[in-house]
């Protein structure tokens, strides 16, 4: 038996449509998983990459609009990957951005993972969840309060929910992606000053690709992780090391 395999598996990953989600939703297909792409947008190009899978339509600006999904079917896998960012220096937050960005990093993931882990527990099954931390649920970032605010608390939620659902079968993990080449990124990238300052940080020499992020959360869905719970992984190039 291949450990890293996640055959006959069904995963959930939200924004697929994109970026690290992309990522994530083809190297779990390539793991062997069915895959239900969630987004808001539609999920073509990821799906001209994925053997077996779906778009789903999902907008988590309404945190629970995941719940009834894990009522309808069967989900062995859920990847809580969406989220937004809202830039702003602290004395001019407004409640509107702090409440967008809460309401998808945060309280989407509390209860997207509540309705995965009543399903699985209610049938008796086992079950992975995978949420998408950042560097800042370790460090406090500049002008992004509720971005920082919520990815230190995706950070705890994923600790809580290992402590209460690891005897029964449920990894909950998370991983803390480090400067990944993607679209939220280009700017800074174009940047040669910024880009530079941070090459220079990064151990190991080069941004990372989103590839890396999705290959991390099929060991961290699959049976090579069983005994790993409540861990916050570093997919960082040794960021946090240096």
């Amino acid at each position: 038996m291949n450990p890293f395999s996640l055959e006959g598996k069904r995963a959930l990953v939200t924004g697929a449509n994109t970026g690290i989600g992309q990522a994530i939703a083809i190297a779990m297909s390539n793991a062997g998983a069915e895959v239900l792409c969630a987004a808001r947008r539609d999920c073509d190009e990821t799906l001209a990459h994925i053997a077996k899978g779906r778009h789903v339509p999902l907008d988590l600006s309404d945190p629970m609009a995941a719940a009834p999904l894990f009522e309808a079917e069967q989900i062995d896998i859920l990847v809580n990957n969406a989220g937004i960012i809202r830039r702003e220096p602290a004395t001019s937050f407004s409640e509107t951005d702090w409440d967008d960005v809460m309401d998808v990093n945060l309280k989407a993931v509390f209860f997207s993972c509540q309705a995965f882990g009543k399903a699985a527990l209610n049938a008796g099954r086992t079950g992975a969840i995978v949420n998408i931390a950042s560097l800042l649920s370790f460090q406090g970032g500049i002008k992004v309060a509720s971005y920082t605010a919520a990815k230190h608390g995706v950070a705890g939620l994923t600790r809580l929910l290992a402590n209460e659902w690891a005897a029964e079968g449920i990894n909950v993990n998370a991983i803390a992606p480090g400067y990944i080449a993607t679209n939220n990124t280009e700017a800074l990238r174009e940047d040669p000053e910024r880009s530079r300052q941070i090459l220079e940080r990064i151990p190991a020499g080069r941004w990372g690709e989103a590839s890396d992020i999705g290959e991390a959360a099929v060991f961290l869905a699959s049976p090579a992780a069983k005994y790993i719970h409540g861990a916050i992984l570093s997919v960082d190039g040794g960021w946090l090391a240096r």
